[in-house]
């Protein structure tokens, strides 16, 4: 059914009558608009003395009349409307009442609205039309031009056909994009990060992004970095560049942009303004990972609690579904709105999360008595996310840990039985992997698992020495470890990888001096280390080993 859209108040009953007439018309396929619609929506126009626009779906069916003002027309949301190709399916035609060109404004919704091409139809004096001005989008990546702008027509004079000029877009737009192929369901990302840090700082996030989106199983398309002296407190990133990146989207057929920073709620809402794309931040991100593998009871509890402490600030009235008022016969008043409803839900869904953690903790704590009841003691695994802490475990177990190459394979606490060469038994126990910016939500959330550390002898520190950037991980689980309280437990260093190095020798002389150097894949590398974990351990509880 067509909608009439835009302020409407004021407007005459014939005028309405009419306006509702002209929005249940169709337009010839093939014709950007006909002439017999021309001079009824010129008419309109000029006895109202506003715009009004027409937005027209691919079969000729008027989707949307819109009312706007003497100077321009506000398009409501269209996200239902879809063709099933790259672009949108509709066009806008709208009328221009004092000559005016295709405006900035008018690209910009050509561009991220997906709009099949967008005209405007001048108004002549008399209330006749004009000629119609028209753009659509170029597929192909260009120099000048994200656009190309047809030869001015008057309705009455339309020669070449639309809906070849949109099948040859849509054409052009899959023929690019054909290189990548991607699995049906699978999110097709852009990955965008907007940075006022070095530039080796700066690929370094963006390339721990990437692994990112690689270990929650997105296929990511393109990486857009931008340095900024100061980071644009409305988008993020300037207006141009996002238009660039809708292109790029349009091109490679992306349904997800990923930012590398967390975004507020008002640059969710402003940057969503301008897209229909999914949008979400790097915090989203990281909990969309720990929602998919958790496999605890607690984990799933902690995660949900992460989640729900994330979206409650975000929550947003500018969707009119959450404007809806709702209350019971008898209700004094129009009762709560559905924005009120969902947060008082939410809340009600913590503090129902926090009983049951209190619950799996004082669980959680019988057992860690009950294992200091055997006098065991306990060797904790920590490290950056990918360290390799859980192939360690394995090795030295022989257990079967997942152990993958992505960030955050494990996030649920494994405790194994270990038995050191001198015939002495420990629990090892293997821990979330920490990460640089870890979201304030999932660190909250993850303190009860991380509990498991305060109950150490000795933390293990397992770092990645195959990745460049292994001084910064260093400073970062240091800098965690702190604020957990948990810098007073003896730490031993283990530099993790070193078969992956090329020409270690160089690497070798100033790590010694800092810890033991392993490969968690070769069992014969572990000896140092587990004489000097047994050494530590021994000096701080008393053991009597002659090591």
């Amino acid at each position: 059914m067509s909608i009439l859209s835009g302020n409407t108040e004021g407007l005459k009953k014939n005028q309405l009558k009419l306006l509702n007439r002209l929005a249940g018309k169709r337009i010839p396929r093939g014709e950007i608009i006909s002439p017999e619609v021309a001079r009824t929506l010129c008419r309109l126009s000029f006895e109202l003395n506003r715009q009004i626009g027409l937005l027209i779906h691919r079969s000729g069916k008027i989707e949307t009349l819109i009312v706007g003002t003497h100077s321009g027309i506000l398009i409501p949301p269209i996200g239902h409307i879809t063709s099933g190709g790259r672009l949108r399916g509709l066009r806008l035609v709208h009328t221009h009442l004092a000559g005016e060109k295709i405006t900035e404004e008018d690209l910009m919704d050509l561009l991220f609205l997906r709009l099949d091409l967008l005209a405007v139809l001048h108004v002549d004096r008399e209330g006749l039309p004009g000629n119609l001005h028209s753009v659509h989008l170029l597929p192909g990546r260009q120099e000048e031009s994200n656009w190309a702008f047809l030869e001015p027509v008057h309705p009455a004079r339309q020669k070449e056909s639309f809906e070849d000029l949109i099948t040859s877009i849509e054409n052009e737009f899959s023929r690019i994009s054909s290189a990548e192929e991607v699995k049906e369901g699978e999110d097709r990302a852009i990955l965008i990060s907007v940075s006022t840090e070095t530039k080796m700082t700066a690929e370094e996030e963006m390339a721990e992004l990437v692994e990112l989106a690689r270990s929650d199983n997105i296929r990511v398309l393109e990486t857009v970095l931008q340095r900024r002296r100061k980071i644009n407190p409305r988008l993020i990133l300037g207006k141009g560049k996002l238009a660039e990146i809708m292109i790029r989207a349009l091109q490679l057929d992306a349904n997800l942009l990923i930012f590398n920073q967390e975004l507020n709620p008002s640059q969710i809402r402003s940057i969503t303004d301008f897209t229909d794309l999914r949008v979400i931040d790097r915090t989203q991100l990281i909990l969309d990972i720990f929602a998919n593998r958790a496999m605890s009871r607690e984990g799933k509890l902690q995660i949900e609690m992460a989640q729900l402490k994330y979206m409650l600030p975000r929550l947003s009235s500018r969707d009119d579904a959450l404007s809806r008022l709702t209350g019971g016969i008898g209700a004094r008043g129009p009762g709560e709105t559905k924005l009120e409803i969902d947060r008082r839900r939410i809340n009600d869904r913590l503090a129902r999360l926090a009983k049951e953690l209190k619950g799996v903790g004082r669980e959680r704590y019988r057992r860690r008595s009950q294992r200091r009841k055997n006098d065991l003691p306990v060797l904790s695994l920590v490290g950056y996310t990918n360290a390799g802490k859980s192939t360690l475990l394995n090795t030295l177990t022989g257990s079967d840990i997942v152990a993958e190459n992505k960030l955050f394979a494990t996030l649920d606490p494994t405790s194994r039985r270990l038995r050191f060469p001198e015939d002495l038994e420990v629990i090892i126990t293997d821990t979330v992997g920490f990460i640089s910016h870890l979201p304030e939500e999932l660190l909250q959330a993850f303190k009860a698992t991380l509990e498991e550390l305060e109950e150490a002898d000795l933390l293990v520190h397992v770092i990645d020495v195959s990745n460049p950037s292994y001084r910064d991980h260093i400073k970062v689980v240091e800098s965690l470890l702190r604020d957990l309280g948990l810098d007073d437990i003896p730490c031993l260093k283990v530099f993790n990888k070193i078969d992956r190095v090329d020409n270690p020798e160089h690497l070798v002389k100033d790590l010694e001096k800092e810890g033991v150097i392993i490969s968690a894949l070769d069992r014969s590398s572990l000896k140092p280390f587990l004489e000097e974990a047994q050494r530590i351990m021994g000096k701080s509880m008393g053991w009597d080993t002659d090591l």
